[in-house]
């Protein structure tokens, strides 16, 4: 499958403005500090091209924040009664792009994934600890030890 090619910067600028929009309104400074957090571990993975621990940090921070967002949503979505109209239309606009900002995170998280492999990411997940093998550790090294276990 073709993956088009998007530029790092292009997704920290699209979820920061989405993220400016959707705080003008309605959501507590708990999301904006998350999504902010999150965008500002995007502008190290821009910063150091190489880093795979960057852009891992940024594709974990932005999934979490898929589900605080939800969470947010979900406590403070409630439309106040008693606005007038040009504070309604603002709170549909600020609801609006927060909501849009939801739903591009999951393809963010997918393009952001395939950046990660390209750095070189390992995509290969083990959790049985007992068998997995560090990939520091090699058996032609000098001290091969590594938590107990020799190779």
């Amino acid at each position: 499958m073709e993956i088009p090619a998007i530029n790092l910067k292009a997704i920290v600028l699209v979820h920061w403005l989405l993220t400016v929009w959707g705080c003008m309104a309605w959501l507590p400074p708990s999301y904006a500090w998350g999504n902010f957090s999150v965008l500002a571990v995007g502008v190290w993975a821009i910063a150091q091209r190489d880093s795979i621990d960057a852009v891992l940090m940024f594709l974990i921070g932005i999934a979490v924040t898929i589900l605080t967002d939800i969470i947010h949503f979900g406590i403070y979505y409630p439309l106040p009664e008693g606005l007038s109209e040009m504070n309604r239309d603002t709170f549909r606009f600020s609801a609006g792009m927060a909501i849009l900002g939801l739903v591009l995170k999951p393809v963010s998280c997918f393009i952001i994934y395939q950046m990660y492999r390209e750095r070189g990411g390992d995509y290969n997940v083990n959790f049985d600890l007992g068998t997995s093998v560090d990939s520091r550790c090699t058996t032609d090294s000098a001290d091969s030890a590594f938590i107990g276990y020799r190779y």
